[in-house]
């Protein structure tokens, strides 16, 4: 079992989909990303919606938690969503947990491929799906996301937020701080307004939770980045401030979206930075 200090971490897989190869890697041409992940034939590059779950201190807390279920065959087949062995439900029982178990789900952001778990139909009407979470939200996100703006439409949707608003479960919070004792969050802006990261440190070890700063280790390098960065130069400078603390201070990175390497370090090479040592969480 992985642990850092009091809590112990989980990886949950809840599925894969496919997302545009060119879309997931922005200025970079085809010929060079495709080295690192293969596209199928509509130009999508495979993608893993990986979540992590940390027990311990009478909590159990979920950072992100997928697509869900949701969906219709539409939305299904353009984003070539695959969730029939890997789901939310599936990983959890095979913990032992299901999801009125969650305590707390800290959403680093709320598009739909990391948050759209949070709730389901129910004779066709979205609610919340987690009865006894309380989830963390960076208040200048929700508020950028309740706004919504043409760049970000199709992925803020009403029926993954509106629930949440009226839930009384959704709890605001603000800026870089350790939400709970040993997990710190951290918001940076070139993706999205105020999306968080999740760093679960103790005084020895740190995993970070990467979310869509580096979704793939493919985005390592300083103009490696997604097409759908709202502030392409913002995450530039983000990126290379997260990765000198995590080469200088060793820190896991754990990749949500990797469709291969869900842990890894980084370390300096000749020709820049590279993932160092990747293996799965169980291995930490």
């Amino acid at each position: 079992m992985s642990s850092i200090g009091s809590y112990h971490l989980h990886s949950i897989e809840t599925g894969r989909f496919g997302l545009d190869g060119g879309a997931m890697f922005g200025i970079v041409p085809k010929p060079l990303w495709q080295r690192k992940i293969s596209a199928d034939e509509l130009n999508r590059i495979p993608l893993n919606a990986r979540c992590l779950l940390m027990e311990g201190n009478g909590q159990l807390i979920l950072v992100d938690n997928g697509i869900g279920d949701k969906y219709n065959e539409k939305f299904g087949s353009i984003y070539a969503i695959d969730d029939e062995s890997e789901n939310l439900d599936a990983s959890l029982k095979q913990l032992g947990f299901e999801k009125d178990d969650i305590t707390d789900v800290i959403l680093t952001h709320l598009h739909f491929d990391h948050c759209g778990g949070s709730t389901r139909f129910v004779n066709g009407k979205p609610e919340v799906a987690f009865r006894n979470a309380t989830f963390h939200v960076q208040k200048a996100h929700w508020d950028w996301a309740a706004a919504s703006n043409v760049r970000e439409k199709a992925s803020f949707l009403d029926e993954n937020l509106h629930p949440l608003g009226e839930s009384g479960q959704l709890n605001l919070i603000e800026g870089s701080f350790d939400l709970f004792p040993g997990i710190e969050v951290i918001p940076v802006d070139g993706h999205t307004l105020a999306m968080q990261l999740v760093r679960v440190h103790d005084e020895h070890h740190s995993v970070l939770f990467t979310a869509d700063l580096l979704p793939t280790h493919a985005h390592l390098s300083p103009a490696w980045n997604m097409g759908y960065d709202l502030w392409p130069m913002t995450t530039i400078t983000e990126k290379a401030k997260i990765l000198e603390r995590a080469t200088n201070e060793g820190w896991h990175l754990f990749f949500e979206h990797d469709p291969v390497v869900s842990l890894s370090n980084v370390t300096q090479g000749n020709r820049g930075l590279e993932i160092a040592n990747p293996r799965p969480l169980t291995e930490l």
